[in-house]
């Protein structure tokens, strides 16, 4: 009786050996039991996730700095940079956008590959003297920060029709301009980039008032710099 139970379970491990092992040795031979396709999978999603979406070009400007410098995206050609618009005088959220820069500035100090373009709302009153003080009232050291000023009618076309950043005339508020509190983020080609938000979609542009938008533009600027 036991030799029949011997002979049964011999039967069945040759007849795995015949079905089974070839497709092992197979698997080893192409290399797929290291890189399964599970683990393919999951490496496929995780660098879909990590990449930045590519927006589109960034709009063509040419400004003067604090230095009366002319200043253009010619400028920023192979260079990660990060523009917002603002203007010295605002008394409401820009002190907060210019420290957040500054943070980002230091973060990426000494780096030839990184800048800033700051663009004043308020160019009639924001001369590069009035901004060459401010960078220094700031603590902005960095060669490639540029504080911008031009004409109103050109800043405020770039500003809402160029990059879709809202930038307006307002009497009735506190420093008399509104505008928006973010961030654009372009690569060294010139396109804006973003990350996706929790939900899969482009945030578009970067909430300057948050800590949290300032430490993913800042952990995005790191991703640009390495392409």
């Amino acid at each position: 009786m036991k030799n029949k139970s011997y002979i049964g379970i011999s039967f069945i491990i040759l007849v795995f050996g015949i079905l089974v092992v070839p497709k092992i040795i197979d698997r080893i031979q192409d290399g797929a039991v290291t890189s399964a396709d599970r683990l393919d999978k999951v490496e496929s999603r995780l660098s879909e996730n990590e990449s930045l979406i590519k927006i589109g070009p960034a709009p063509k400007f040419e400004l003067i700095n604090q230095d009366n410098q002319k200043i253009s995206n010619a400028t920023f050609k192979g260079k990660v940079f990060v523009i917002e618009f603002f203007f010295t005088s605002c008394p409401t959220i820009c002190p907060k956008m210019n420290q957040s820069m500054l943070a980002i500035e230091k973060q990426f100090f000494g780096n030839p590959n990184f800048g800033i373009a700051s663009i004043s709302i308020d160019p009639e009153k924001d001369s590069p003297q009035v901004l060459k003080d401010h960078a220094k009232l700031l603590g902005a050291t960095s060669s490639n920060w540029h504080f911008l000023t031009g004409e109103k009618a050109y800043i405020f076309d770039l500003a809402n029709k160029g990059f879709n950043l809202y930038a307006g005339e307002n009497e009735k508020v506190n420093g008399g301009f509104e505008h928006s509190g973010l961030f654009a983020l372009i690569d060294k080609n010139g396109n804006i980039r973003c990350r996706k938000d929790k939900f899969g979609n482009p945030i578009l542009y970067y909430d300057g008032l948050d800590p949290e938008g300032v430490k993913d533009i800042q952990e995005d600027i790191k991703l640009l710099l390495k392409e």
